[in-house]
């Protein structure tokens, strides 16, 4: 039964069992996600998830990031997931499901300060999420059933969870049984124009996912066989899984070291075609100046059939209302890095949304599914920008690699650069500093509560 296969390897993983490289890539998950979610401190769905999370009081509970407060870690774990997944900057990996495996981080770090985890524990818990969540992925694709991707992540979450309560191998399938049964979520949540619930699916997921697990620790059980019941999840929701060896097993590799951080704030699927039209705005400008900007009369935005599917389809995307439709709109990302020659979280403000230039660049934008693309991914995620001018001249660029992929890694500089960035508006540089040097030291810390008060802004919203 999968359920207890998980469960043996959640007892089996500990830190002595990771490699050094892996341990490193978890530091590095969790610093880039408290920079995502330190700049996403004052969006609107965050100050939702952190006002309701907020009327309960905890004394002993879990920190909602940015505060003193302490509340239940369920609750901490959806308003500090949500934050972290906000700005779509947090980390992705791309298989037959994509999905983003450091959203599993906000239910580790709320259930590891409850439990006061050390530092070791928490790696281990969330190199187990990457491990499970990833695997899900790989054994098949949840988008064509209807389904969405968090839908594996009550899963990854309950079994981290599991991990750092020190759940029983008997507690730990419960925990599952539990997660799998209730939390099966629509794919509406990205499909035309998206929602604020598309930063809180995957923080309600882990929610769940925390919440199955302190269930499962006070004696509840929960229907099984969950995956493999006549009524399972295999028979109705992602067909049959086929799990390989775990990282740590017979040598199996860790999936921690296939996902990928993000260098811009977009759909993983368009940071290959932002840097791409970086390029092609450079040669644009110095061969015709000012002129060849205002000149552009198409733009062709040449990928793979999953990117266009979730990126390039949808007629909302050539006209995006929200920032959430924005960021997951290839002609918005590719004519907005044309327009400005860069691609930041500003660039999806109202005002860049309503800007009547951009708006007009995105109706020459078209997209086209390349033939020759069609194996290349997940391997690779190739995307090809072509730029007419009236003028007569075409300028192109294809990157199969974007900055951030296994393939083309951000050095340690450039994720506590990226941190910092995110975090100057919330945290002064010293305070950031300590976060920092704190997180590569994590593995020293006693207790994960230690590093909640360095995340506390001077002013709150």
């Amino acid at each position: 039964m999968i359920a207890d296969r998980l469960a043996e390897y959640n007892r089996f993983l500990s830190y002595s069992r990771l490699p050094a490289l892996v341990v490193h890539e978890v530091k590095r998950r969790i610093l880039d996600s408290m920079g995502c979610a330190l700049g996403a401190w004052n969006a609107p769905p965050c100050r939702i998830a952190r006002r309701l999370a907020q009327s309960v009081k905890v004394a002993q509970g879990a920190t909602l990031w940015g505060t003193g407060h302490k509340t239940l870690s369920d609750l901490a774990a959806f308003a500090n997931g949500a934050l972290i997944r906000y700005l779509d900057f947090n980390d992705t990996y791309l298989s037959k499901e994509p999905a983003h495996p450091s959203d599993n981080l906000a239910a580790v770090l709320a259930a590891g300060e409850a439990a006061h985890a050390s530092g070791k524990r928490v790696i281990e818990a969330l190199a187990l999420a990457y491990e499970v969540q990833c695997r899900l992925c790989d054994a098949a694709a949840l988008r064509p059933r209807g389904w969405d991707h968090v839908t594996y992540g009550p899963f990854s979450s309950a079994l981290a969870s599991a991990k750092v309560l020190n759940l029983s191998k008997a507690q730990t399938v419960q925990a599952l049984n539990l997660a799998g049964v209730a939390n099966v979520a629509l794919r509406q949540t990205r499909v035309g124009d998206l929602s604020m619930w598309k930063a809180c699916a995957f923080s309600n997921a882990t929610r769940n996912g925390l919440f199955a697990a302190l269930l499962a620790q006070q004696g509840m059980t929960g229907p099984s066989p969950i995956f493999e019941g006549e009524k399972g999840f295999m028979k109705l929701v992602s067909g049959p899984l086929d799990l390989p060896l775990f990282g740590g097993e017979k040598g199996g590799h860790f999936m921690i070291l296939d996902t990928y951080i993000k260098h811009y704030p977009v759909e993983y699927h368009a940071q290959t075609a932002v840097e791409a039209a970086l390029v092609v705005r450079d040669e644009l400008m110095k061969a015709e100046g000012l002129q060849g900007l205002a000149g552009i009369s198409e733009v062709e935005i040449g990928s793979y059939n999953v990117a266009i599917e979730i990126i390039g389809r949808d007629p909302e995307k050539w006209r995006p209302q929200t920032r959430e439709t924005a960021d997951h709109s290839f002609p918005y990302c590719v004519a907005v890095a044309l327009l400005d020659g860069s691609v930041t979280l500003q660039s999806f403000g109202l005002k860049q949304l309503n800007d009547p230039a951009l708006r007009a660049l995105m109706q020459k934008v078209r997209v086209v599914e390349q033939e020759e693309f069609k194996d290349w991914y997940p391997q690779a995620m190739p995307t090809r920008v072509s730029v007419r001018t009236a003028a007569g001249k075409e300028y192109v660029k294809q990157v199969d690699f974007p900055l951030g992929h296994p393939r083309n890694p951000m050095s340690d500089r450039e994720v506590e650069e990226k941190f910092r960035s995110l975090a100057a508006g919330t945290l002064d540089r010293a305070r950031a500093g300590k976060v920092i040097d704190l997180v590569w030291k994590l593995d020293r810390l006693k207790d994960i509560g230690s590093l909640m008060p360095f995340l506390r802004l001077a002013r709150r919203g």
